[in-house]
C-alpha cells in the first residue's frame, strides 16, 4: 500500500507544480524525509496525512482508495452511493489508524533500546 500512496502522493505534487523542497517545507520536515514518503521508504505519509491532503487539495482518504473501486463506483447508479462512501471512510480510517500504530510502535521500541542503553551505561559508570 505505501507504494500506491507515495505514487498517489508524486502524482498530485507534480500535477500541482511544487518541487519535493516545497513540500518539505510546507510539511515541515526535510527534502530527504519528503524524499523517502515519495519513494515508498517510509510510512511517516500517515503521520502528515491531514496536512498532505490540504496541501494537495484532496480529501486523506483519497490517498488510501483503490483507483479501480473510484471507477466502479462512477459506473454505477447513485443507489446506496452514500454507504459505499461511508464504508470506504470507515475503511480509510482503520488503513490510517493500522499504519500509524505500527509507526508508534515502531518508536516506542527505538525509545525503549534507547532507555536500555543509557540505563547500561549510567550503570557501569557508576561502578
Amino acid at each position: 500500500m505505501t507504494n500506491s500512496v507515495a505514487e498517489k502522493i508524486r502524482k498530485l505534487r507534480k500535477a500541482k507544480g511544487f518541487s519535493q523542497e516545497d513540500m518539505a517545507d510546507r510539511l515541515h520536515i526535510s527534502q530527504s524525509a519528503y524524499a523517502r514518503i515519495e519513494n515508498g521508504e517510509s510510512y511517516s505519509w500517515a503521520a502528515h496525512i491531514e496536512r498532505l491532503s490540504e496541501i494537495l487539495e484532496v480529501k486523506p482518504e483519497s490517498f488510501l482508495t483503490d483507483e479501480t473501486n473510484n471507477l466502479e463506483q462512477e459506473n454505477t447508479d447513485q443507489k446506496g452511493g452514500m454507504a459505499f462512501q461511508f464504508v470506504g471512510t470507515i475503511n480509510t480510517i482503520n488503513s490510517l489508524s493500522e499504519k500509524l500504530l505500527e509507526q508508534y510502535e515502531e518508536r516506542i521500541k527505538e525509545l525503549k533500546d534507547q532507555v536500555d542503553y543509557w540505563k547500561s551505561k549510567s550503570e557501569s559508570s557508576k561502578q
